[in-house]
């Protein structure tokens, strides 16, 4: 399997650095699902590639969210952390 470089990140580990999940198995459980969309393509893959700008859909409790990478993290760190590593696009 090809390590990651800085410039990806595996899809079910930026849910869970970015606090959308609980834990990474929960993360691929939602990405089974075929609901989470990688600018605007539906993937099944919890080892999607993911990069800085790429657009999310994600089908959470809360709601349908849309979001933007804007950085990828090294580990799960506090809320404030995680929410540097996206912004919220508000659809209006």
């Amino acid at each position: 399997m090809e390590e990651e470089d800085t410039g990806w990140q595996r899809l079910d580990k930026f849910l869970f650095f970015a606090r959308f999940c609980k834990t990474r198995a929960v993360a691929a459980a939602l990405i089974a699902q075929g609901s989470v969309r990688i600018n605007r393509q539906p993937t099944e893959k919890p080892h999607a590639r993911l990069r800085p700008g790429d657009i999310l859909t994600l089908p959470l409790p809360r709601g349908v969210m849309v979001v933007q990478v804007a950085a990828l993290a090294k580990r799960r760190e506090g809320a404030p952390q995680a929410q540097a590593l996206y912004q919220e696009i508000v659809e209006g």
